[in-house]
């Protein structure tokens, strides 16, 4: 049964032109051009029997023609102008009575375009909690995804595809204060209930990993700290470590190398020549005859970083025979002197004690399959039982960021390109405050450039692999548009600066992009949803999540108002001098 019975007196007015996806609509009774408003809803007369065009209002204009009015001058009224009153409505789809063996079938195509005269109805009262209904339905999944209600009718939850979701990427903006965090939440919230979930959330200030979880399927992780250092790690307590031969050669010299130094090339190279030296001793010393043939200077093979640095400095001061008793200096002697400060330097650095203070238990060659294990199996097949993984970088330095971050979905990425096709799991990446390790801009920051091509790859070929991509951020002006463009599904709350909005402006369809003129208007907690993932573009509120992030908004006057204060200054110095928090 068709859910639209529209009586010919409901019209609001009828087809004037037709241009592709737009339609022009002209209104006779000023009445009813009182009672619309811009982005509501509006079902037009298909040429096809049993279809109805859905449109939403763009504009609503009230002008005067150059031509008088003919009515009026029968009346003795000469001189007065001919008012019209104009609609310009974006079609955004079709509503269909039957489709196949379904009834009531919304489909985000166009299948023709109205005649002139056609007639065009307002979506209300009843009948847009019908449509609403309608297009909420959902496939028969025991936790379908859903986020909120949609704004125009507060009865009808708001469903959406979760396959197309995470298959074509999203992006999920607002400013400060939007209620973006709350938005993330209730998404992982969802995924964690699903018996086979995997996604990985990177909680760059910690807020999601200082929530308190009453529930199963999230794990919390976090990159070791200095505190961590020196003690018994294993893989069932929630300390991360990411150790230096994960790190490709190039991602290494970022760290090590001064490009300036006239010594650069002939650092680099004795460098690259000392490391494959030492992964192929690792091997020989194991008694591996499985990578020796085929590993390279990238292979994620375990070295002794401490026998690298002896040869650097054997090789530094070496002295050769020569035309005198003394010799002569050997081809690197003094020329490996700042490389190897450098290298000394990060490796007694404690901030990065994750990365080159590890254990025996780090070098082993079986090692990586633990870490990737924990990172990448799905709920049931892990044996902590979670699906969602929240690791914290919040205590990574700034400045090694988006080398850490990238190096994690870099090793994701190719462990999942180079498993079967038969055994791919689908995982999502979740980046929190992508703006920060996604940049638009680099700088000329090598590590931060090589951190941005995995994303840029993850971005452009993770959907063959099942690498999903959700970028979160309150900056979308800052992130990279290479990344962006990638992106079908768009989650935008509040967003009140100009840049951002043009940004997202830019990466809808033409016919959409009026949407976004309510993007500085929004509510906290209201989205406005445009893309695959939703049959209709249309303005969500948020329900509010079971779990709450520790992001919510300090309210200043609040607390400048109370007679007590809970500060503990001492504590943060420590804390600062220990670069930990625990």
């Amino acid at each position: 049964m068709a859910i639209f019975n529209f009586d010919d007196s409901q019209a609001i007015g009828t087809v004037f032109s037709v241009d592709t996806a737009t339609v022009v609509i002209k209104v006779q009774e000023l009445e009813k051009l009182r009672k619309l408003h811009v982005n509501q809803l509006v079902a037009i007369k298909s040429a096809k029997a049993g279809q109805h065009l859905i449109g939403l209002i763009n504009r609503i204009t009230r002008k005067a023609s150059d031509e008088e009015n003919p009515v009026e001058n029968d009346l003795g009224l000469s001189g007065f102008l001919f008012t019209e009153n104009i609609l310009k409505v974006n079609l955004i789809g079709t509503l269909l009575d039957r489709h196949g063996r379904n009834e009531n079938v919304f489909k985000r195509n166009l299948d023709t375009v109205p005649e002139i005269e056609a007639q065009c109805f307002p979506i209300d009262g009843e009948n847009i909690t019908k449509f609403m209904t309608t297009i909420s339905s959902h496939d028969n999944y025991k936790v379908p995804l859903t986020i909120g209600k949609y704004s125009i009718d507060e009865q009808a939850q708001a469903f959406l595809d979760g396959d197309k979701l995470f298959q074509r990427h999203a992006v999920i903006v607002g400013s400060t204060g939007s209620g973006k965090s709350w938005c993330v939440a209730k998404l992982i919230e969802q995924i964690a209930q699903l018996p086979m979930a995997n996604c990985i959330l990177f909680d760059i200030h910690g807020e999601y990993s200082g929530m308190e979880f009453n529930m199963d399927g999230l794990q919390h992780l976090r990159v070791a700290n200095p505190s961590d250092l020196g003690k018994t790690r294993n893989l069932e307590n929630d300390v991360l470590m990411l150790p230096y031969w994960l790190l490709t050669y190039e991602e290494m010299l970022t760290m090590l190398l001064d490009r300036s130094d006239s010594n650069a090339p002939n650092q680099a190279m004795v460098f690259s020549r000392t490391v494959f030296s030492e992964k192929l001793e690792f091997l020989e010393r194991i008694g591996d005859s499985q990578f020796k043939e085929n590993i390279t200077i990238d292979s994620p093979i375990p070295y002794n970083l401490e026998a690298v640095l002896n040869e650097l400095k054997r090789l530094d001061n070496e002295r050769v025979a020569g035309a005198t008793a003394a010799g002569r200096n050997g081809d690197f002697n003094g020329k490996l002197s700042r490389f190897i400060q450098r290298l000394e330097a990060k490796k007694q650095d404690k901030r990065l004690g994750f990365l080159f203070q590890i254990s025996d238990d780090e070098l082993d060659i079986n090692w990586l399959n633990k870490l990737c294990e924990r990172l990448m199996l799905g709920t049931t097949s892990n044996p902590k039982k979670a699906g969602v993984k929240i690791i914290d970088f919040s205590e990574v330095p700034s400045d090694v960021l988006p080398l850490v971050i990238g190096l994690v979905a870099r090793l994701v990425f190719t462990v999942q390109q180079w498993t079967i096709r038969e055994n791919q799991h689908p995982i999502a990446l979740l980046c929190d405050e992508a703006h920060l390790y996604i940049p638009e801009r680099t700088n000329q920051d090598a590590a931060a450039e090589l951190g941005l091509k995995s994303f840029e790859r993850i971005a452009k070929e993770g959907r063959k692999y099942g690498v999903s991509l959700t970028v979160i951020s309150q900056r979308p002006a800052e992130v990279n548009r290479t990344v962006l463009s990638q992106c079908n599904n768009f989650i935008a709350l509040r967003l009140s600066n100009a840049e951002d909005q043009a940004v997202i402006k830019r990466l809808l369809p033409d016919n959409l992009s009026g949407l976004t003129d309510v993007l500085p208007i929004l509510d906290i907690g209201e989205a406005l949803v445009v893309g695959d993932a939703s049959l209709l573009p249309t303005r969500i509120i948020i329900d509010e999540p079971n779990i709450k992030p520790e992001s919510a908004t300090v309210k200043f006057w609040k607390e400048w108002s109370t007679e007590t204060s809970k500060q503990d200054i001492a504590t943060a110095v420590s804390g600062l001098r220990k670069q930990s928090k625990s």
